[in-house]
């Protein structure tokens, strides 16, 4: 009872950290301004379903494709051996799910098979990243933190698979010499291989390495639990909304803003039907300045990133040698909208720190920088839209501090004068027809 009752204090903590951690996440992201998303609901579940659970953005680099859905598969399906833990914990049981016999055994075994290859792949990306030491694991925005960051998560993951391997192997010598509460149960055919050693220790010895694997294991779960919604891995849960509420339209398609649509409906018919503006609301800044000015789903994407640089690894601008990097961009964000929701929890909700998303995080030429191509927004595994964030803060820049760069405000001026981007009068626009 004993064990029991510090199962369910452990337990209970590590699942109250973990909601106030997703509470806060979720206030953060509601900081951003309000946007409709519930268009076409069959296509956004097709999305969803290909791209977070398919993982079919991932197939373009075949190699890192096969390890990432060994360990996505992997510890997805072994982690369903984690609500027996928990039922054992709290009903002082051992392996309470045996009574499915032969079901239950294929299942032991084939998660025992699966904790291999996610052992595997978690060495393989460790020596990419720090062997190989492939170019966008190691730019600029990739400091001291998101570099430990990603390797802190694979040796989380080697350190949980091995306790339960370990686990496993010390249970199955203790089935077998008949210890009480071991209940014959399961089958052990990588374990049992890879700890063979262990039929040299003595049963008690067994029962305290059996006894410190479960512990671990189950400790390590709710750790890695509670580390997940602050590292990058966050992805592994926000994958699926930021999928579903991904942008169908074309990639090419730019929203317009209502608030300027409406001024040039006027202008072109002064009886034209506009939506009525609210007197008492707050006046909506053009663009965007810092991240309350960005849309909830755009600080979603920035929550959502995985840092794994394939947006920075196909810019062109960053290729050639320019300041840009579309995952500095959602680095960025994230980092400024965590520093003001703390500054809400420590201040109130109304506290102004005197920065901004622009300048102080963001540099200007950075947001230059970028041809408006898409490829990152295509190259992206979760469906994040970096360009999104780039254009409002260029739409900031240009309609409420006029500081374009001159070579886009010649081209403003040509196009009010003249109608089009050149040098020429509209009355002229045809002369090279002649003759």
């Amino acid at each position: 009872m004993i064990a029991q009752f510090i199962f369910l204090v452990i337990l209970a903590v590590g699942v109250y950290f973990f909601a106030k951690r997703v509470k806060q996440v979720s206030r953060n992201i509601n900081l951003g301004r309000e946007k409709v998303i519930n268009d076409r609901p069959s296509d956004r579940w097709k999305t969803m379903a290909r791209v977070a659970m398919g993982q079919s953005k991932m197939g373009s680099r075949p190699v890192a494709a096969f390890f990432h859905f060994l360990i996505y598969i992997g510890f997805v399906i072994i982690n369903i051996e984690v609500l027996e833990i928990i039922m054992d914990g709290l009903f002082g049981t051992h392996r309470i799910l045996s009574f499915m016999g032969g079901f239950y055994d294929f299942l032991i075994g084939s998660f025992e098979y699966l904790a291999l290859g996610v052992l595997a792949a978690c060495v393989v990306f460790l020596v990419r990243r720090n062997v190989l030491r492939l170019r966008r694991f190691h730019m600029a925005e990739m400091t001291s933190w998101p570099k430990s960051d990603a390797n802190f998560i694979l040796i989380i993951e080697i350190l949980l698979m091995t306790a339960f391997l370990l686990m496993n192997a010390s249970d199955a010598i203790l089935q077998s010499r008949g210890m009480d509460h071991y209940v014959v149960a399961g089958a052990f055919p990588v374990s049992s291989s890879l700890f063979s050693f262990l039929d040299n220790y003595s049963s008690e010895s067994l029962v305290m390495i059996e006894r410190g694997a479960w512990w671990f294991h189950i400790i390590g779960i709710l750790a890695f639990l509670n580390y997940v919604p602050y590292s990058k891995h966050f992805h592994i849960l926000l994958a699926f909304p930021n999928t579903w509420y991904s942008n169908l339209n074309p990639k090419g398609q730019f929203n317009n803003m209502e608030s300027v649509t409406n001024e040039v409906k006027l202008m072109m018919d002064p009886s034209a039907a506009v939506p009525a503006v609210d007197p008492n609301a707050a006046p909506q800044r053009f663009g965007a300045k810092d991240v309350k000015d960005l849309n909830w789903k755009q600080l979603m994407d920035a929550y959502a990133c995985t840092e794994c640089g394939r947006c920075t690894d196909v810019c062109p601008a960053n290729i050639t040698g320019k300041l840009l990097s579309p995952r500095k961009i959602m680095m960025d964000t994230r980092d400024r909208l965590e520093e003001v929701g703390k500054n809400i929890d420590a201040h109130g909700a109304t506290h102004e720190d005197g920065k901004s998303l622009i300048n102080d995080y963001i540099k200007e030429e950075e947001i230059w920088a970028c041809t408006s191509c898409n490829a990152c927004v295509e190259a992206c595994p979760v469906l994040i839209d970096p360009l999104s964030i780039i254009m409002d803060l260029r739409r900031f820049k240009v309609m409420e501090e006029s500081a374009a760069p001159a070579e886009l405000n010649g081209m403003f001026t040509k196009m009010e004068n003249n109608g089009a981007p050149w040098q020429f009068s509209p009355a002229d626009r045809m002369n090279w027809t002649e003759n």
